[in-house]
This record gives C-alpha cells, sequence and structure tokens, in this order.
C-alpha cells in the first residue's frame, strides 16, 4: 500500500478526506509452518481457480483490543474501518478468493490484527508483516513464519538510497529471508532499486517482490529511466514484481489503460511467472474508485493468454504467498 508518511506519504498517493466507509516459504520450513487450508465448503475447482489478490490493508475501529501505535490517533484511520468482511464485499464479485494482508502502518510491529484476521479466516489470507529490524529480527521472522506470514515489508524511511539496506539487521532479514524461503517486500521508489540490485547480487536467494511497479508514475508521470531500472533488476530470478495500486499511478483514473504500456514492459522483461496482480485495498475503493476497474485491467486485456491471466491473478502469488 502507500500509507501516510510511513508509504509513500499516502496522502500524495490519494486524496484521503473523502474516503467512503467502505464499507511466503521454502522446503525448509514447509513442514514447519504448514500448507494453508482453504475455508469449509470449497470444491477443489474454487481451491485451484479462485483468483488472489496480493495486496490489501485490513484494520479495525476496535481500539482497545487492537491499539494503535502511539505515533497514530484515530483520525488517521481513513476510512475508520477496513475489516475482512468489508473486503470480501468488494473482491468476491470478482470471485477474487484469497488474499495477501500487508500489516497497516497503523500497527507498527504490532501484527496481532493481521494475525488475527489470518487464523479467523484459515486458508484466505497469507500474511506481509512488519518487525523491527534491530531486534533480532531473524528469530521473529521464523515465530511469524509458523502462523502463516510469508514475507516481510521493508521500506527506506528516511534513509538514503544507499544506506537503508546497509544495516546489520537488514542483512540478518535478508540471509534469513533465503534460508526460510521469506520474501524481503519493499516499498520503495525507483531511486531505491540500484540498492535493491546489490542486494540481490549479495543474496541470490532471498526472495524480493517489489510493491506497486516501484511506485513508478505516482507523480503522474511513466520514465523511461525508472521503468529501465526497474526491468533491470528482472535478470535476479528470486525477484518478483507486484503490478498494482492503479488507483495512484499514471492518470490515477480507470480504465487505468494508461498502465498498459508498463505492465507489457515488466511482463517482457520478468515474464507473467514472476509478475502478480493486486488492488492495494483499501485505497483502490476509495475517492471515487472501484476494486472491479483494476481486477479487469488484466482479466480483460487480450494481449494476454488465459494462461498469461492465471498466472498474474492467481498462479504468481499462489507461489510466493501461499506454498
Amino acid at each position: 500500500m502507500v500509507e501516510p508518511q510511513y508509504s509513500l506519504n499516502r496522502r500524495e498517493f490519494s486524496k484521503a478526506s473523502a474516503f467512503a466507509a467502505v464499507a511466503a516459504s521454502s522446503a525448509a520450513t514447509s513442514s514447519l509452518i504448514g500448507a494453508s487450508k482453504l475455508e469449509e465448503g470449497k470444491s477443489e475447482e474454487d481451491k485451484t481457480t479462485g483468483y488472489i489478490d496480493a495486496h490489501v490493508h485490513v484494520w479495525t475501529p476496535e481500539l482497545q483490543q487492537y491499539p494503535l501505535h502511539e505515533s497514530f490517533k484515530k483520525e488517521d484511520m481513513q476510512p475508520s474501518s477496513f475489516t475482512p468482511e468489508q473486503l470480501f464485499a468488494h473482491c468476491h464479485p470478482s470471485k477474487v478468493e484469497r488474499i495477501v494482508l500487508i500489516q497497516m502502518s497503523f500497527y507498527r510491529f504490532d501484527n496481532s490484527y493481521m494475525l488475527d484476521m489470518m487464523d479467523k479466516h484459515q486458508g484466505v489470507f497469507s500474511g506481509v508483516a512488519v518487525i523491527d529490524e534491530n531486534d533480532r529480527p531473524a528469530r521473529e521472522m521464523l515465530k511469524l513464519a509458523k502462523q502463516g506470514v510469508r514475507g516481510f515489508r521493508i521500506r527506506p524511511h528516511d534513509k538514503t538510497p544507499d544506506q537503508w539496506l546497509a544495516g546489520d539487521g537488514m542483512q540478518a532479514m535478508w540471509k534469513a529471508g533465503a534460508k526460510h524461503g521469506l520474501a524481503m517486500c519493499h516499498l520503495i521508489d525507483a531511486k531505491h532499486l540500484g540498492s535493491v540490485d546489490k542486494m540481490c547480487e549479495q543474496n541470490p536467494d532471498t526472495p524480493v517482490v517489489i510493491d506497486h511497479f516501484a511506485r513508478i508514475g505516482v507523480d503522474g508521470k511513466i520514465r523511461e529511466q525508472d521503468l529501465a531500472a526497474l526491468c533491470h533488476l528482472a535478470r535476479h530470478e528470486n525477484v518478483s514484481v507486484k503490478i498494482s495500486a492503479y488507483y495512484a499511478l499514471g492518470k490515477k483514473q480507470a480504465p487505468y489503460t494508461d498502465l498498459l504500456p508498463m505492465i507489457k514492459r515488466c511482463i517482457d522483461a520478468y515474464g507473467v511467472e514472476r509478475l502478480m496482480w493486486a488492488s492495494d485495498g483499501p485505497f483502490q475503493v476509495v475517492d471515487g474508485h472501484e476494486y472491479a476497474p483494476s481486477f479487469n485491467l488484466i482479466k480483460n486485456a487480450d494481449f494476454l493468454s488465459a494462461g498469461d491471466k492465471d498466472w498474474l491473478l492467481r498462479r504468481t502469488a499462489e507461489r510466493v504467498f501461499f506454498s
């Protein structure tokens, strides 16, 4: 997602004032973590054909049970609520049955709400957690992996592009990611891609995910040099990219067809097997935007085969976050 100052500077991403009340693992840990179980009552066909949204945030107004981090207040929660039930109302009409939950910044390192929702809706959710890289991160990663987490969100915050991946804690996270098949999920801008490239060279076995095309086009301009840098990362076979957050990129208007050239460039570089569609809910369903146009940009693309669409809308996310 693109969160308030803590992410992409969400206030630059989309205007939050008018929000409506809308309504990852290797064989070494597979036995430890276990395979995800789908909801009871779903057919075998549903288990293999239901689509996956690879990036959604959820939160609850129940602040006593799930308090916000001290740096946030209730008014920062825009919309005030986006629970799994509210999410399902948007995604189920498009036959999206499974979702990768991304820890919301409101909760900082307390992943409790995300984990509880994963436990409540067995087999529906995978998770990407946020942890303190300076507090025994490898141990925390393995602990969360046992609870179904498959990736860990990392971001530069206020660090420079050449510094943000240099600390001992970050090095430990990347090594643990390689050992246990857990993805390093990057919320970054194009200027940070060079440092990710170097880190991939040092850690070729670490699964890496780039969120939202590295936010190329967030200012309305899709620059060739930025897109070339993103495509250059494809030389590392463990890097995947989320083709997501259409509401925030390019013209920022449905049907989002202005983003198709960027999607095609990514397909040329990565192949469909390393790209995954995601909505970035709830931000894709507020401020005049809707869920279906984001999904349909891929589902209805005439240059994609049925097999291509299956990778983009299900199989890549399944491999990275549900295996």
